[in-house]
């Protein structure tokens, strides 16, 4: 589209306040927002940067939405912006939700992480650091008791079970404890996530110095590593967050830019406590002044569908006078702090937000090698089979140099003895899942093919076929050696980078032969010589245990936990089982 297509086009939109989308095709290219939707698209005749003017040459047509008010628009185009995901708009790419944990509706409740809590539960958090979070729970079950399994498998028990024995659950489904007593016990987990440290901090020190005493040293150094996570919990020896007094949350923003890149810095505080810290990376606009660009886009995608805060302190003011004006509207102070206790936060968040790449840091590094934007979110892929038999893929995510479990995936293929066109067809599930929409993970950054150059090929050729755009690598395990469309890296065994991808490729190579395993023809038979066993069993069987091996070494009351498994079926199980494969 060039400049006499945009005013042609800008001639017959409207006048009112609302969005506008640039679109490739299907594909969305760009969204905005304006008080009028046609003065604005005009002003892209001339473009104020190379990147629009890109955009603005690839787009092949131009859509709109009116809406009532200047607000409305503004929430519309935050949304559209997370939903699409356009490759020119300023955009978050870290946008997920955070582990949580929660205390079930339940006249017994069960206490878990999750990301996705139960209606009625009393939840707390989020927390950024899911690690600490297990940590924690974990210790709470030690020290309280409380359950930790579905509904479903504490309605139906009659006896402890293995958590019982481990001192993980008092075992309430079976009467060991009474319910009001139990109850007591989560109340005590309620303080504790309310903030009253001491409730889990002065058993385990107690635990740590009577072990201690006993000369059980492996014991009290457990017993140290989880008081280190309980004290560190609720930010302990953080100083106490300056607001106004009936401010009870307040945000902090930093931004800092490098480059193509920018990172906004969120402190958050509760109760005049920082209790939260969280780095996001955006993609960084041309020209203007950039930060306070950042801070407009952030503030819009970040907040449209969260909670907002009492108050958020700024490192400097957005340049959309409508932000401000929607969070004022909405009850939040927004303030750009001079002097005092909150422009030190400021100067807090900014130093997160400045925290850079340096030559440790794999990521940063392996961008400058392969000229792209710092890969935050990299999906590894592999396809294992044995002769062409039981053929299955993977598709693990890593974020920030991270696993992301709950991202990874696996697909069942076709049988066929073929790694290239085996490849082709995992590639290609995974991109028209994305380019449909019916993937609900957002894009990655960089794609890890496990092969060499025959592999990346077949990865490539199906990312075209779709037209899905995100580039791909291989890694080749003889050699190590760095496979890209224009050329192959021998990087040094030490090099960070390579590191950050032997990670993912290792953990993709791992999950896909996890997977092929519960299918080889050797475990079906296995389970399927079982009277009782069909199909659908033997899947339940698998999901829950993970392999025949741990079905093997499963108690009976285990095995009739899952679906389809009685009695009968778990002991002649044991009997088939425990005489070999």
């Amino acid at each position: 589209m060039d400049a006499s297509d945009v005013r042609e086009r800008a001639t017959d939109l409207p006048t009112d306040p609302g969005v506008y989308q640039f679109l490739d095709g299907d594909t969305v290219l760009y969204v905005g927002k304006a008080v009028d939707i046609r003065a604005r698209v005009r002003s892209y005749a001339d473009p104020r940067g190379e990147r629009i003017r890109q955009m603005v040459e690839r787009a092949g047509a131009i859509d709109f939405a009116v809406t009532d008010t200047e607000t409305q628009a503004l929430l519309l185009e935050a949304n559209l912006v997370k939903r699409h995901q356009p490759r020119y708009n300023v955009r978050l790419k870290d946008d997920k939700s955070y582990p949580l944990v929660q205390l079930t509706d339940h006249p017994v409740p069960r206490i878990e992480v999750t990301r996705d809590p139960e209606e009625g539960a009393t939840v707390f958090g989020p927390y950024t650091d899911k690690g600490r979070v297990e940590t924690v729970v974990k210790a709470l079950r030690e020290t309280y008791g409380v359950r930790g399994c579905s509904d479903h498998k504490y309605a139906n028990r009659d006896r402890p079970c293995l958590d019982y024995e481990m001192g993980l659950c008092t075992a309430p489904c079976t009467g060991e404890i009474a319910e009001s007593d139990y109850r007591e016990d989560v109340e005590s987990i309620v303080r504790f996530f309310e903030g009253e440290t001491g409730v889990l901090a002065d058993p385990l020190r107690r635990t740590m110095e009577e072990a201690a005493q006993a000369e059980n040293f492996e014991r009290a150094a457990n017993a140290r590593d989880k008081l280190e996570a309980v004290e560190s919990f609720h930010g302990a020896g953080e100083e106490a967050v300056t607001s106004q007094s009936d401010e009870r949350a307040v945000d902090v923003l930093g931004v800092a830019i490098e480059g193509d890149a920018a990172t906004v810095a969120r402190l958050h505080s509760e109760r005049g406590q920082l209790v939260d810290r969280s780095r996001h990376r955006l993609d960084a606009p041309e020209g203007g002044e950039r930060s306070a660009a950042v801070l407009s886009a952030f503030l819009t995608q970040y907040y449209a569908e969260r909670e907002l805060p009492d108050a958020i302190l700024l490192s400097e003011r957005p340049d959309d006078d409508d932000v401000v004006e929607w969070l004022n509207v909405e009850g939040v102070s927004v303030r750009v702090p001079g002097a005092g206790r909150e422009a030190k936060l400021i100067d807090l968040a900014l130093k997160n937000a400045r925290r850079g790449p340096t030559r440790d840091d794999g990521l940063a590094v392996l961008a400058e090698r392969l000229d792209i934007p710092r890969p935050s979110r990299i999906e590894g892929f592999d396809v294992s089979h044995a002769q062409g038999k039981a053929v299955v893929g993977s598709d693990v995510c890593f974020v920030d140099g991270s696993a992301e479990k709950a991202d990874y995936r696996r697909k069942k293929l076709p049988e066929r003895n073929d790694d290239y066109e085996n490849m082709r067809a995992l590639i290609r599930w995974r991109a028209e899942r994305a380019v449909e929409g019916r993937d609900d993970r957002p894009d990655p950054d960089l794609l890890l093919i496990d092969g060499g150059d025959g592999q990346l090929g077949a990865a490539r050729d199906a990312l075209t076929e779709v037209g899905w755009d995100v580039p791909a690598i291989a890694l080749a395990k003889d050699e190590e050696l760095v496979i890209t469309p224009d050329g192959v890296y021998d990087w040094p065994s030490d090099a960070p980078h390579l590191h950050v991808l032997q990670r993912v490729r290792d953990e993709a190579h791992r999950f896909a032969v996890q997977y092929h395993q519960t299918l080889r023809d050797d475990v079906r038979t296995v389970l399927d010589d079982v009277p009782g066993v069909g199909e659908k069993t033997r899947r339940a069987l698998l999901r829950r245990f993970g392999s025949v091996e741990n079905v093997r070494a499963a108690t009976t009351a285990d095995l009739t936990d899952v679906p389809g498994v009685g009695e009968k079926t778990a002991t002649e199980l044991k009997q088939r089982l425990s005489g070999g494969e």
